[in-house]
């Protein structure tokens, strides 16, 4: 209470302090007229009564008025110094700043060197952090159908946007490759510095505009830094290299459509404005089959692409973050039904396509006849009542995998030879392409899927049934029954920061607009 008492200014330590401030700032008008107000209550026997107003924060010193600063929001500091001098004057200390740099945007950088600029951790809240906020996140270009995805982090004490690009084809289980697009710096008091990190000539200079909420574009203002000695030839080899991992002669004689493409996309990133649309990470919830996130995927003679897996109730989604001229980013590529789990034959006769393409049929035959049997119950106009047929159930959603309880017991009970519990040998039947063969030879979990398929320039798009595996919490499989082609997902182990929806409703609009980017 004695603290209290002194921090509040009141009681008999707050009367000393009034008098210590009476004599050492006896200049402070307004503070005179407070403290003349508190002696004529305590004259009028008023002592005892709580003041009807508090006593003003200037009477608290100014150590613990710089602790309580730095307890706020940054974006609240501004008008806060608009109060008074006194405030004013505090909010320069360079510790309040320092905090809020670390605390709201993770700067763990030691500080202090940036005394040797003149740069203070106030400059670098305000002129690079805070300005640039809006673009922190995850971002998909626009690149024609192959869009990508763009993580804007703080690293040290720049802004970077790191570009993802899948590791050099087969190897799906690597880690991505990222290479810098852009940062943003602050290394004097000036306006902060954004550079163009694209060409071998080192950083130049770029700026970045913000189009519009969940937008911003780039533009370089010193292309020639991209030129090389060898011309626009040499230039393009390199792209395709470095940032695709394919080489002309791989796509020259099949893909001469996707070549033309894939130039003109080129000279349009390297030489004008390229803007960026924001993404969020897919939620999560208790009772989704397996975490849902970024995945890296093989698909045929297209190489690797990032796909990312989102669940809506009874439903999984795998939508493309990058794609190919048949079928471009932010089209839904598979689509899972997991109240449709499919119970895979033995080994032997699993190795036999026409044996699962029976399975996955006989599932597509089933929804067909129960939508039959739905839409001529909507047009005869009857219901299911206690005299009439009810229609056929829906299986109940499964997102578990079968003899596991919530806590993964594996409740068998066969008492026989112990194997992994909800694990069944799994084989690609003959005449499967796979971009590899180093798939899992186990699985979990079975359900029928269907996948989009289309011709170049996303001509005729339909969705074909197929095979979606299970296989760990961080690999999955989609057997493609049309096309005879099997297509293997890993996880992407990268921890994105800010990437969160704001609402379940925003990440939903968020999918609908993809679909839109890029055709």
């Amino acid at each position: 209470m004695a603290m209290c008492a002194r921090l509040c200014g009141v009681g008999q330590s707050g009367g000393c302090r009034r008098r210590q401030q009476r004599k050492g700032a006896g200049n402070d008008p307004e503070l005179e007229d407070e403290e003349e107000e508190d002696e004529v209550r305590i004259e009028a026997g008023e002592a005892a009564v709580t003041p009807r107003r508090p006593h003003s924060l200037l009477l608290l010193p100014p150590e613990i008025l710089v602790e309580i600063f730095s307890l706020l929001p940054g974006t609240e500091l501004g008008g806060l110094a608009q109060v008074c001098s006194k405030f004013r004057q505090i909010l320069t200390t360079d510790t309040i700043w320092k905090r809020r740099c670390r605390q709201e945007y993770g700067v763990c950088e030691n500080l202090r060197k940036l005394e040797v600029t003149g740069v203070s951790c106030h400059d670098v809240y305000v002129k690079l952090l805070h300005q640039y906020r809006h673009i922190l996140g995850l971002w998909q270009p626009d690149i024609g159908p192959y869009g990508g995805l763009l993580n804007v982090v703080v690293d040290g004490l720049f802004i970077i946007g790191w570009m993802y690009l899948p590791p050099h084809d087969p190897h799906v289980d690597e880690a991505m490759r990222m290479k810098p697009v852009f940062r943003i710096h602050l290394m004097e008091r000036k306006d902060a510095t954004v550079e163009c990190m694209y060409g071998h000539k080192g950083p130049h200079n770029s700026q970045i505009q913000i189009v519009k909420k969940d937008e911003f574009s780039t533009k370089c203002l010193q292309t020639d830094y991209h030129r090389m000695s060898g011309g626009r030839q040499e230039e393009f080899r390199t792209w395709l290299r470095e940032d695709l991992g394919r080489t002309l002669e791989d796509i020259f004689h099949e893909h001469m459509q996707e070549l033309i493409l894939m130039k003109f996309i080129y000279i349009c990133q390297y030489d004008n404005c390229l803007t960026y649309r924001r993404i969020y990470h897919p939620p999560s919830h208790p009772e989704d089959l397996l975490n849902p996130g970024f995945f890296k995927g093989t698909y045929g003679s297209h190489g690797l692409e990032i796909v990312m897996l989102s669940f809506h109730g009874t439903i999984a989604k795998v939508t493309k973050i990058t794609g190919d001229p048949n079928v471009p980013a932010g089209q839904q590529t598979v689509e899972v039904d997991l109240t449709r789990p499919v119970q895979l034959p033995d080994v032997e006769h699993l190795r036999n396509f026409d044996e699962m393409s029976r399975l996955i049929l006989d599932v597509q035959a089933q929804i067909h006849r129960e939508q039959r049997q739905t839409d001529n119950e909507e047009d005869d106009g009857r219901g299911a009542g206690p005299d009439k047929a009810e229609p056929a159930q829906q299986p109940a959603p499964l997102l578990r995998p079968p003899n596991e309880d919530a806590n993964g017991a594996d409740d068998d009970g066969d008492g026989g030879e112990q194997k992994p519990p909800n694990v069944q040998s799994f084989v690609l039947p003959a005449g499967v392409m796979a971009r590899n063969e180093e798939y899992p030879r186990s699985c979990k979990m079975c359900f029928y899927g269907t996948g989009l398929i289309a011709g170049h320039g996303f001509s005729s798009p339909e969705r074909t049934p197929g095979l979606f595996i299970l296989f760990d919490e961080d690999r999955f499989g989609f057997i493609w029954l049309e096309l005879k082609s099997f297509s293997l997902y890993s996880r992407m182990r990268d921890r994105f920061q800010q990437s969160e929806a704001p609402s379940l409703e925003a990440f939903e609009e968020m999918l609908q607009n993809m679909q839109s980017w890029t055709t």
